[in-house]
């Protein structure tokens, strides 16, 4: 009997190694690559958006998370509520990268968003732009890594020379 329990566990499969984490990136370069791609298609997502079809919401969430992805489903809540009416594309003008995370699963990125070609309007027809807004917005935007993809987690609008020249 003891010869059969050790003979079936020599003829047992080794058990599957468990994989170790790994960095999604290999260095700092491909980190902001990765956030600029990722950036670059929320910006395409957004630009995309029909406040009269909140389906066409979806496709920005899968660049987001966190609060900025709590905020951006409270605005366009509203802008779906409020009727309003977006025409005009933003365009992303520069990226740079600022500082990438020890293990490379925190990026953060000074953008430059040119806004200038985007309208907004009440259901009225009523611009709700504030007529001081600026035509290029200068963000620092935050992205952590989810799973396999780098997400933006955060965004602050700065003053700032970046987008200047």
């Amino acid at each position: 009997m003891v010869s059969i329990v050790l003979m079936l566990a020599g003829c047992a499969p080794t058990p599957e190694p468990t994989p170790t984490p790994t960095a999604a990136f290999a260095s700092e370069e491909e980190a902001f690559a990765a956030a600029e791609e990722t950036y670059r298609a929320y910006t395409d997502a957004l630009n995309a958006i029909d406040p009269k079809n909140p389906e066409t919401f979806e496709r920005t969430y899968e660049f987001s998370g966190g609060g900025f992805q709590s905020a951006d489903r409270e605005n366009f809540s509203t802008m779906h509520a409020e009727g309003y009416v977006i025409d005009g594309d933003a365009l992303v003008t520069r990226f740079v990268g600022k500082e990438v995370g020890e293990s490379l699963d925190r990026v953060v990125a000074v953008i430059c968003v040119d806004v200038s070609n985007v309208t907004i309007h009440d259901s009225t027809g009523a611009s709700v732009v504030n007529p001081n807004r600026p035509d290029v917005y200068e963000v620092e935007v935050t992205f952590k890594r989810d799973t396999d993809r780098l997400r933006i987690d955060s965004a602050d609008r700065i003053e700032g020379t970046t987008c200047e020249g």
